[in-house]
């Protein structure tokens, strides 16, 4: 079941992007947000003011060429000061306006970005009379500091919104990763453990909703489960009587070929309910391991002597463990199994320290092995795939994880060989913790120690 499971609910949730990204790019999009409406605001508040501002110079030279205008009018008077009669510089839009007898104000822009108000009247004779003058540098001032006060205020905008984005993204993502890290252990085979409860807090969103699905999921996945894993269970275990009682009556067979046939078969379909047998206890999830002391390398070095002479054991360096040595003979037989029945001699086994290595010199493990791990009635492609259910590494795998032990796979190809390049042979590595479980299945709590 947990193997089941580990493939449905894949570990690699926490390589999906959830751990990192989300409060990062939530920020970065409020402050993206925050900045483009500070910039179209400043924009529109500048261009606003600067309106404002040049309307009312407008106004002031248009009141400005109607004095000037009087007083020109006005006999013994002397010009209005910056007022002149036809001149030269006078904008050619300005001069047409006026040319069909209307009083007009007009407005450039000057070097510098300060602009130039021009106002001007028709007068008797067909001259024309105009004031020219800057925006005041009051005016200008205003604007600048105008710009100022927007560009700090869009500022902390911007700075306000990524550190909002950075707090609401934190929450969030936090409560992501909590339940990230619960469907993992969901997948690694924890029954108890809740993404609902993992998550916590009040907040009622979409990560809630997230949460439930997957409790739901979660429960409905180990419900159906548990029930094949019974279902197979009750069927090898019924089937064990049968075929106990055929392996018996085989052998009272007289002497054959057609008899040695029959054992043979018989045999191996005791084999296989036992085996199935076993895959349900582990899959039942309530196997505890049996720990006792043993020196690693005479204790491999022995049990694969008696298993196969054949076999080259080779102790790098020897270590003493903790660990069941019922289950570590079965992993260590099964790894031994598949390499003889897949693989080609020789068969090469190493301990160096808490690590055991199986070596054999085939055609490696198959492509779907490597990626997910060994599974029940699969044994891969046509190159190791001759014999067998493929039941020998998913037990070896099982008893592994209840002593606590890692078992991982890999082929040996020539350094630097590329993928399509066949392999020289497979290895399989047995990881032995440096602290064994305990008998209710969890790890002991060692004392912290100080630097």
């Amino acid at each position: 079941m947990r193997g089941t499971m580990r493939r449905l609910v894949p570990g690699r949730l926490e390589q999906t992007g959830i751990r990192t990204g989300l409060r990062w790019k939530l920020s970065a999009a409020i402050a993206l947000v925050g900045a483009l409406v500070a910039i179209a605001l400043s924009l529109v508040v500048h261009n606003a003011a600067r309106v404002s501002m040049l309307d009312n110079a407008r106004d002031l030279a248009d009141e400005r060429i109607q004095i000037a205008q009087r007083v020109l009018e006005t006999p013994g008077r002397p010009h209005f000061p910056g007022s002149k009669i036809d001149d030269p510089q006078l904008p050619r839009a300005l001069h047409d306006k006026v040319d069909q007898g209307r009083r007009a104000t007009y407005v450039t822009d000057h070097h510098g970005n300060v602009p130039d108000i021009w106002a001007a009247v028709p007068v008797k004779g067909g001259h024309v009379l105009s004031l020219h003058s800057h925006l005041t540098d009051r005016s200008t001032n205003i604007l600048k500091d105008l710009d100022k006060a927007l560009f700090i205020g869009s500022i902390a905008v911007v700075l306000g919104g990524s550190a909002l984005g950075v707090l609401i993204g934190g929450q969030l993502s936090g409560r992501l990763r909590k339940a990230a890290t619960a469907a993992n252990q969901v997948a690694k085979g924890e029954p108890d453990v809740r993404v609902r409860d993992a998550i916590g807090g009040v907040v009622r969103d979409e990560t809630d909703d997230l949460a439930r699905a997957v409790d739901a999921m979660a429960d409905a996945l180990q419900q159906r489960l548990e029930a094949e894993r019974r279902v197979t269970a009750d069927i090898a275990h019924e089937l064990r009587t049968p075929v106990t009682g055929l392996l018996t009556a085989a052998e009272l067979l007289p002497p054959g070929r057609p008899t040695e046939l029959v054992l043979d078969r018989a045999k191996a379909m005791r084999t296989l309910v036992e085996d199935v047998l076993e895959v349900a206890r582990l899959d039942g999830a309530s196997e505890r391991a049996e720990l006792q002391d043993i020196v690693l390398g005479d204790f491999v070095t022995r049990r694969v002597a008696a298993k196969d002479p054949d076999v080259e054991v080779r102790v790098v360096h020897e270590s003493e463990v903790t660990t069941d040595p019922r289950r570590l003979e079965r992993v260590l037989f099964n790894l031994l199994a598949n390499a003889a029945r897949h693989g080609k001699p020789p068969i090469e086994v190493t301990v160096e320290g808490r690590v055991i290595r199986v070596r054999d010199h085939g055609p490696g493990f198959p492509e779907a092995l490597l990626a997910d791990g060994p599974s029940r009635f699969r044994t891969g492609s046509t190159d190791r795939a001759g014999h067998g259910h493929g039941l020998g590494l998913t037990i070896a795998a099982g008893q592994a994880r209840v002593m606590g032990a890692r078992l991982t796979f890999r082929n040996v190809r020539p350094a630097g060989a590329p993928e399509h390049i066949p392999a020289e042979g497979a290895v399989a590595v047995l990881w032995l913790p440096e602290h064994a479980p305990t008998n209710t299945g969890s790890y002991p709590m060692l004392p912290s120690q100080g630097k």
